[in-house]
């Protein structure tokens, strides 16, 4: 651990102010309550500092406590994302659902209840909604978490995301800019590129961002995204081209620009997170959002250091940095008015956004898409045998977070069994199942071979296998009943189980 100054001076608070770091525990460590003193202005959340709503609204008190107007952010994007319900899945379906509906009355309602809830535990800044057109249904990190592959349905919908969200008084922060879904590659893993010319990104990729910025979102995340259209050298995150000249200057953002997480491997692999820290700045970032793996005070003392040493050496202007830290701040004096609005006596809520209610549920069950196969079916009435076919989560997912419809039917039809599936095991499927009915559930069938055999192998020796796609719909249904619920949510499962039992 290094440490460059001895005295909190302003170019060090400035350099504090810009970073968004996490932590681990479900308290608040003495090192980040010391650093909040000292000019920290942002600390986000994850799965593993939440235990229950309670526990919640006590951890961000407890930042209050030492500023008032620190900003504690989360990665919420409800339906696969969830980090407020890490442990039992979302109340709320994700963005292809909301999509898939296509009510963005429904879009709105159902991300108000999220800011909702978000609010009332004391998180005020959401790193959502995703505005990725997901025009490559191969995408292994967006799929699901995208509204679809139309840019106008995205645009619609990431609009009216932002304006219900923020209408709880939490900030939105559109992401991935200047747009992820045409991606072939993790950029947790790896730095994605995008091959198409510039009227293309016009067109596709920009269309939601600039609906995002129309309704007024008060923050953009950038991506770790290489468009050489755009910009030859530099993914999107550390480009002056894009951030400063494509965002602000040309589609007029004034918001805060916030950066994707810097130790995913896209930019700690190839420029290591202190320079890629100094260069997103430099480039016209305003916040660097780390946190996800690296969740200590030494990756917040060894950033705030690098950020110092560039000013010094003349390789990052101290009016960039200055700029920055003043839109945190000024991010953070918004939430802090919109918390005090929350409060006030006869302060109006959101139709369908009162406390307990179930826009979530009612959202998902309007998603679910039925087809029923060649012969009659019987809906189920006696306890299945659930196979669920799982592929390896995302990073972004991650492998905590249930899913799927075996819990919802074990409450339907008591005696329920399951079983996990990580390939073509299907004699396996045959001899524990027995003479029960199959329920066979997929999670983006299209983009793996296995997965796709299996179905095959089952249904030809049980043609009576029911099918829950859980990712994105995108094989041709089969199955005695195919279900598609266009996310894995735990409200996204419910649905389903319904659907089986009653169609």
């Amino acid at each position: 651990m290094t440490t460059l100054v001895d005295r909190i001076d302003t170019l060090t608070r400035d350099a504090l102010a810009v970073l968004q770091p996490g932590f681990v525990g479900t308290t608040a460590p003495d090192w980040l309550l010391r650093r909040i003193g000292e000019g920290l202005s942002s600390v986000g959340l994850f799965g593993r500092n939440i235990a229950s709503p309670g526990q919640l609204a006590g951890l961000t008190a407890q930042l209050r406590a030492e500023r008032d107007d620190v900003l504690v952010a989360i990665d919420e994007e409800g339906g696969d994302v969830t980090r407020l319900e890490v442990r039992t899945g979302s109340s709320f379906p994700g963005n292809h659902a909301l999509g898939a509906v296509d009510d963005v009355e429904l879009t709105r309602a159902v991300a108000a209840e999220l800011g909702r809830r978000l609010a009332e535990c004391g998180v005020d800044l959401n790193w959502a909604p995703s505005a990725d057109v997901n025009s490559n249904p191969d995408n292994p990190v967006i799929g699901v978490r995208s509204f679809g592959s139309d840019p106008r349905l995205v645009a619609r919908h990431t609009a009216a995301y932002v304006e219900g969200l923020q209408s709880a008084g939490v900030a939105a922060c559109t992401k991935h800019f200047p747009g992820h879904g045409d991606t072939a590659v993790d950029s947790h893993h790896s730095m994605p590129r995008i091959d198409v010319e510039l009227a293309t990104l016009h067109a596709r990729e920009l269309q939601p961002f600039r609906a995002a910025i129309t309704a007024g979102s008060k923050s953009v995340m950038s991506a770790h995204i290489l468009l050489p259209a755009l910009d030859p050298d530099r993914p999107a995150t550390l480009s002056p081209q894009i951030l400063t000249g494509l965002l602000r200057r040309e589609l007029g953002y004034d918001g805060l620009i916030v950066t994707d997480g810097m130790e995913m491997q896209a930019i700690s692999s190839t420029y290591g997170i202190e320079r890629g820290s100094v260069l997103a700045i430099a480039a016209g970032a305003d916040a660097i959002c780390v946190g996800g793996g690296l969740a200590d005070e030494d990756t917040v003392l060894r950033l705030r250091d690098a950020l110092v040493t560039a000013v010094r050496k003349g390789e990052l202007p101290e009016e960039r940095l200055a700029d920055a830290a003043a839109r945190v701040r000024a991010l953070a004096d918004w939430t802090r008015g919109a918390r005090g609005a929350a409060s006030e006596p006869g302060a109006a809520s959101q139709e369908g956004t009162a406390p307990g209610t179930d826009i979530g549920l009612t959202a998902a069950r309007r998603a679910v898409r039925v087809t029923a196969g060649e012969r009659p079916y019987e809906p189920l009435t006696s306890a299945p045998y659930v196979a669920a076919f799982t592929p390896v989560a995302n990073i972004a997912v991650g492998d905590e977070t249930p899913w799927g419809v075996a819990a919802e039917l074990a409450r339907m039809l008591p005696g329920t069994e399951t079983g996990t599936y990580a390939d073509a095991a299907v004699d396996d499927v045959l001899l524990a199942a027995g003479d029960r009915r199959i329920v066979a559930v997929v999670r983006d069938a299209h983009r793996h071979t296995w997965m796709s055999q299996s179905l095959d192998a089952l249904l030809a020796a049980r043609p009576d296998t029911i099918v829950v796609e859980m990712g994105l719909n995108q094989a041709p249904p089969r199955g005695a009943l195919h279900v598609a619920t266009f996310g894995a949510a735990r409200v996204c499962g419910l649905a389903a189980a319904e659907a089986i039992t009653r169609a």
